[in-house]
């Protein structure tokens, strides 16, 4: 565990040691997580207030960061995420504009309503059933201030079950999933951990709220995640086969009959070539190029996203694979998006 890991409990073994009377620290965690919910409401608030006022907007892009890394099962640097994409976002090297043409600098098509504050809660002991709560609820501020939509930046894979958890519960129904990455983490418990970013899937088909799962970039599965993937019905699509299931995957049709389309791209989808800064370096992944090709050809209403498991700490020196999840949320960005 890292020490952003270590912080809370320790935290929480100290106040237990002096004998701290569990409704106080009850009552102090409460204000902090109402404290921090207070703050992505009053954000997304005023950032619908903007795109409604300026008018035209049927949906909108809402950046939501998540940076939780402490569920990873070998490295926790994708904590550090939020920022370092963000920053390669408005990178001078580069213009504003998506590939399909969209302005990122026009409000109606990217806000940033900014971060739910992991770290500061754990550290007053919030334990995770609380702590996915407050991710799914944050999600849900998001979404009520029409048109909203959110994309999550990670952090690590596990938020992804909170995320789409608020998205099928507002929505009230299902959503079909698009899940690009390198493994299909859908094991019961991964190491005893139910949150582990190596089970959210399962927690998420546990739940009922997605209809279609389809995997794709798989190159890193086990007999559990084969078998669980039956159990749920899961499409899972490995690399090893890509050339032949290309025609099918790039002209994607998803979300009828349900509630939308939620998207999650794990930057490990990718061949290491392509993005270094991973925890978890798996080599035969797609290219960019393939990511794009997927994203740019999929009919459906694309409701939320998500961009995860960027490792800052794995980067090489001038930020490559920053650059490259920058550019997945710009063009998810313009997936969502509608003027």
């Amino acid at each position: 565990m890292s020490s952003l890991g270590r912080r809370g409990i320790h935290f929480v073994h100290k106040l237990n040691a002096a004998n701290v009377p569990a409704d106080l620290l009850e009552k102090g965690q409460s204000r902090v997580i109402d404290a921090s919910l207070t703050l992505i409401r009053e954000r997304a608030k005023l950032k619908g207030e903007l795109v409604r006022a300026l008018g035209g907007s049927v949906a909108s892009t809402s950046l939501l960061g998540v940076p939780l890394g402490h569920n990873s099962s070998f490295l926790q640097g994708p904590a550090f995420a939020p920022p370092r994409i963000r920053e390669a976002i408005w990178c001078g090297s580069t213009n504003s504009a998506t590939e399909e043409g969209k302005e990122l600098k026009d409000p109606r098509v990217l806000t940033d309503v900014g971060d739910v504050p992991v770290q500061e809660i754990r550290d007053c002991g919030v334990d995770d059933d609380r702590l996915m709560n407050v991710i799914s609820d944050s999600v849900k501020l998001v979404m009520e201030e029409a048109p909203l939509r959110p994309l999550v930046l990670g952090g690590d894979h596990s938020i992804s079950y909170p995320v789409v958890r608020a998205v099928s519960e507002k929505l009230g129904g299902p959503v079909d999933i698009l899940h690009l990455d390198a493994h299909p983490d859908i094991y019961h418990s991964f190491e005893g951990n139910k949150y582990s970013h190596a089970s959210s899937f399962a927690r998420i088909m546990e739940g009922g709220y997605a209809r279609r799962l389809l995997q794709v970039g798989l190159r890193s599965i086990t007999t559990e995640g084969r078998e669980q993937g039956k159990r749920f019905g899961v499409e899972q699509f490995e690399m090893r086969t890509f050339s032949r299931d290309r025609e099918f995957l790039e002209n994607l049709k998803l979300g009828e009959g349900v509630k939308g389309v939620y998207i999650s791209i794990d930057v490990d989808s990718l061949d290491p070539a392509f993005a270094p800064g991973v925890s978890h370096i798996e080599p035969g992944g797609l290219s960019f190029r393939d990511v794009l090709n997927i994203l740019h050809n999929l009919q459906g209403n694309v409701v939320a996203a998500d961009v995860v498991e960027f490792n800052p700490q794995r980067d090489t020196v001038d930020g490559m694979t920053a650059m490259v999840a920058a550019k997945l949320v710009r063009e998810l960005t313009a997936k969502i998006s509608k003027l």
